[in-house]
């Protein structure tokens, strides 16, 4: 497989286990190249992932000493990424949810595209937590009127093509999304830039245990981290709406911070 010189796969990793291993060989098999940032884990797979990574070339693994948040890791990575000369990645998660065989045609549509993000409109299946699936139809909304309808199917999902350059100045232009709040708000954010989304439908399975599925999603942390995270954007938003409203209505060049 000819590797990519703009488009790679990213993966943030911590306390995955065994099934890290399987998402990166899925995700291998689908692209070239592939990076992996160990987020201060302490469950052996730095020490994996580098001893695959050194028997191929298409497989980058970074490894953190301390953990950090997902949001983090990911802009570790970036920041690496833009060094080395790629202009946008894929995100995925390491537990098994996201589909590693729709990487190829999400990064088409980059490519189609490059100005966009490539979003997962997520569909579920039976194995989908009811209370998951419920709450983030109530994120949805409040990134929907975040957005002034910008046309985000889905502010969680995170098996999404984005470009590095301006996803690397939404995040460091603040000091939050660095954990759990980083799908949401680098969306919204984005959308404030003015980088369009293009959705492509893409399956979510929810592992067992028994499967290998890893989850550090905590119902009571998570949410308050999510509704102090849509404040913070509804307060900025506020300040944020007359040029918003203005750019919508007569559909100019996106305001560049």
């Amino acid at each position: 497989m000819t590797p990519s010189t703009t488009h790679l796969v990213l993966i943030p990793s911590y306390n995955t286990g065994a099934r890290l291993y399987a998402t990166v060989a899925e995700a291998r098999a689908q692209w070239n190249p592939v990076w992996v940032v160990i987020d201060g884990s302490d469950d052996g797979t730095g020490a994996g992932l580098r001893a695959m990574a050194a028997s191929d070339p298409g497989l980058h693994a970074v490894v953190l000493p301390v953990n950090q948040g997902k949001g983090a890791a990911v802009l570790h990575g970036l920041q690496l990424a833009k060094a080395s000369g790629f202009t946008h990645a894929l995100t995925m998660d390491s537990d098994g949810q996201h589909p590693a065989d729709l990487i190829v045609p999400f990064m088409r549509a980059s490519l189609r595209r490059p100005e966009t993000m490539v979003l997962g409109r997520p569909v579920f299946d039976a194995s989908a937590p009811l209370l998951r699936v419920r709450g983030r139809r109530v994120s949805n909304w409040w990134t929907n009127l975040e957005t002034l309808g910008a046309g985000i199917a889905d502010s969680l999902y995170g098996f999404r093509v984005y470009p590095i350059e301006s996803l690397i100045v939404v995040m460091t232009g603040q000091p939050w999304m660095r954990r759990f709040d980083f799908d949401t708000e680098a969306v919204v954010r984005m959308a404030w830039r003015g980088v369009k989304p293009v959705n492509l439908d893409a399956p979510v399975k929810y592992l067992t245990a028994a499967e290998g599925g890893v989850s550090h999603f905590q119902y009571g942390r998570d949410n308050v981290l999510l509704s102090w995270m849509h404040l913070r954007l509804m307060l900025e938003f506020a300040l944020r709406l007359p040029m918003l409203a203005w750019r919508r209505a007569t559909k100019r060049a996106p305001f560049q911070p």
